[in-house]
């Protein structure tokens, strides 16, 4: 990495900070996901209301994402980590002082805003960082480790918690969190500013997908998160269809993390000799063999054999798309095609369970699978298509 973001203990410990940054804010945010719904539905709330308030946590990054990765190209890493810190704190503290309904919605728009723009301020940190294709993909191997992290540590923490001393408590000390995670941030030397070619232009997002290899790497980046939707969704539905109890269900859930976080562990060893065209292309190919035998997997060992193969596929993606969209994108924009990357994102994931939950009500749940699987395998050319350039 760049020595600019050294500090005294050396750049291997600044990214370490920053992982661990990271994982405080966004524990704050996966610990209210976690423990508002909850709240909600321990007061009497309907299951409408409950997902209503779970796509408020998404939503703010959608409307955000764009601005905010402006924001960012524009001021660095501290002041939207800042501001971030302070938004997450807000959230999780009002729900603290007033545990009522509404508050926990402005809590999830808090929280789920701040949580995306802190990840698009640390990605175009470390990837500006960064000096070489082969580094790009090992320090986003590291800094994706931490959302699953996070993933663990905020509902655990919410629900000791909640079960020990109630909600308020575990509200509270969520609102904690995102202060330790500026308490690892606010020593980052900031890398020096880009100077834009064209500074005194507008600037608009359709000037970024005018780029072919851009429109390519997004398309891909939609195939690929539709297809981690798919089986967060389907596989529960599978399990209960075949009478699976739900430890049984949650650990070939648990199966697929796990080994989508050991995969981004492994990258870093092998990133020299890895080319990011041919990761995503082999990831869609694999992807799309599975899920056309995944419905006929009957029993908890088969599909959870599966379901360790497909992490292992989609796990080594994020990696490859993040070290790809810093090496065709201007320095100068990097924040604002992250921010593109998630609002696409964002959309998908709020968009995709709906309308694959009324595909497998009608046509059953094996038909989703087999229809995601292939259209991922026939976008496998897209991916193929990106080594065009990085290749040269």
């Amino acid at each position: 990495m760049n020595t600019a973001v050294a500090v005294p203990t050396g750049p291997r410990f600044a990214l370490a900070r920053l992982i661990v940054g990271q994982i405080c804010l966004n524990a704050c945010m996966t610990g209210m996901r976690m423990a508002a719904p909850l709240m909600a539905l321990r007061a009497g709330h309907s299951t409408t209301a409950v997902g209503f308030l779970l796509a408020l946590f998404a939503l703010t990054q959608v409307f955000l994402a764009l601005p905010a990765g402006r924001y960012v190209d524009q001021h660095g890493l501290k002041r939207p980590v800042g501001l971030s810190v302070l938004a997450a704190s807000l959230g999780a503290g009002l729900a603290v002082a007033f545990p009522v309904f509404g508050v926990l919605c402005l809590s999830a728009l808090l929280t789920g805003g701040a949580a995306g723009i802190a990840s698009i301020s640390l990605q175009r940190h470390v990837g500006r960082a960064a000096q070489d294709a082969t580094e790009l993909k090992k320090v986003f191997s590291w800094l994706a480790i931490g959302p699953a992290v996070s993933n663990f540590i905020g509902p655990m923490v919410a629900g000791l918690l909640i079960d020990h001393s109630g909600f308020r408590t575990a509200f509270f000390f969520l609102a904690l969190f995102p202060l330790v995670s500026w308490f690892w941030v606010r020593r980052t030397v900031e890398l020096p500013p880009v100077a834009s070619e064209q500074e005194a232009a507008p600037k608009q997002v359709m000037d970024l997908l005018r780029e072919p290899l851009m429109r390519r790497l997004m398309l891909v980046n939609w195939f690929l998160s539709s297809c981690w939707d798919v089986h967060t969704l389907v596989v529960p539905v599978l399990g209960y269809e075949r009478g699976f109890s739900a430890s049984v269900i949650g650990a070939i859930l648990g199966a697929f993390a796990l080994s989508a976080t050991m995969v981004r562990v492994l990258i870093p060893i092998f990133a020299a000799h890895m080319r990011e065209w041919a990761v995503i292309a082999s990831a869609m190919v694999i992807t799309a063999l599975l899920f056309a035998i995944y419905p006929f997997m009957k029993t908890p060992l088969a599909m959870g054999i599966c379901s360790v193969l497909l992490g292992l596929a989609l796990g080594s993606v994020q990696p490859m798309v993040m070290s790809t969209l810093h090496q065709i994108t201007p320095p100068a924009r990097h924040g604002e095609a992250l921010g593109l990357r998630l609002m696409a994102l964002n959309a998908s994931s709020v968009a995709m369970p709906l309308l694959f939950g009324s595909v497998g009500a009608v046509f059953g749940v094996s038909v989703v699978f087999w229809f995601v699987g292939l259209a991922v395998g026939a976008g496998s050319r897209v991916a193929w298509q990106l080594r065009l350039k990085l290749s040269s």
